[in-house]
């Protein structure tokens, strides 16, 4: 596969619009928007951000897939709770070639797109960023902006996507384990995302400097390494210092869930706590605090659990 020259952002929020922007200097790049189609179209894209703000007018801007058309690589940064949109959205934007990356928080992502377009090459990213929408057409990015990528199907098409990503001036890195690197991604994504919803809608920063959360935090941490153990994905007791470090670093910060739950958006429930819940149950680890927190997690948004 040569490195993709159009590109589609299924899901152009926050981290959709971000990528999308960096990636629009090396590709022709197309957003699927609906909320900020009007503003972008008038007034184009913003990204206010530590690695240099970014302006982008005109903007390829459509309110449907069908208007976009078949391109090389689709960029899946839609919430999972709209997953089961994705086999209509993507469909108009395929041709013989095309690649599917979902940049999705939590399990299952991958599987889901293999599942309805079998034979695809599909790539999973997983987004080390704090990003924040702002006003329609803008974005604020707060820190950090790596991206993880591998392969779930088809590892010949990885180096050309994630060439695309070098050369836009981005950080990524090609990891040899997909797997590893969405647990990896939870060990943050479970206690963060999780607490600040349930603890009262407060910030990384109150999660940490409260006693009883912080230590909370650091059992959902080794909840999350344990199971990843228990599926053949070891975690380095190491990465948990450096998540709680990093984290210090970024000072207060909503992360997306808490943001989405403000908004009286729906949240990614299953997919961030319920699918590695059901992983612990199924491979006999005990998770107490994941239990608790996904129970939490429910309760506050009217989910039931599974």
């Amino acid at each position: 596969m040569p490195i993709p020259t159009r590109i589609a952002i299924v899901g152009s929020g926050s981290v959709g619009g971000y990528y999308g922007a960096r990636l629009a200097p090396v590709a022709e790049v197309s957003f699927l928007m609906r909320r900020d189609l009007a503003a972008v179209r008038e007034r184009g894209l913003t990204v206010h951000s530590v690695a240099g703000d970014l302006h982008l007018d005109p903007v390829r801007a459509f309110a449907t897939t069908e208007e976009i058309g078949a391109v090389d690589l689709v960029v899946v940064a839609l919430k999972t709770t709209a997953n089961e949109a994705l086999p209509g959205l993507i469909a108009p934007l395929l041709h013989a070639e095309t690649a599917l990356l979902t940049l999705q928080n939590g399990l299952g992502n991958e599987a889901f797109l293999a599942r309805h377009f079998p034979g695809r090459p599909v790539l999973g990213g997983l987004c080390f960023v704090c990003i924040n929408r702002g006003e329609p057409g803008v974005i604020h990015h707060l820190a950090h902006g790596k991206v993880e990528m591998g392969a779930f199907s088809h590892p010949e098409t990885l180096a050309p996507v994630a060439d695309l990503f070098v050369r836009a001036g981005l950080d990524c890195r090609v990891l040899p384990d997909l797997g590893l690197a969405r647990w990896r991604k939870l060990v943050w994504n479970v206690p963060f995302n999780g607490l600040s919803i349930a603890a009262g809608g407060i910030d990384t920063r109150q999660i940490l400097d409260d006693p009883a959360l912080h230590a909370r935090t650091r059992a959902l941490m080794a909840e999350v390494v344990a199971v990843a153990a228990a599926l053949g994905h070891a975690i380095d007791a190491e990465f948990i210092e450096g998540n709680i470090r990093g984290t210090l670093e970024m000072g207060p910060y909503q992360p997306s869930s808490l943001v989405d739950f403000l908004a009286g958006q729906a949240v990614e429930v299953e997919a961030i706590w319920g699918a590695p819940l059901r992983e612990a149950r199924a491979h006999g680890v005990s998770v107490p605090e994941l239990e608790r927190l996904y129970r939490e997690i429910c309760a506050a948004t009217g989910n039931a659990p599974i």
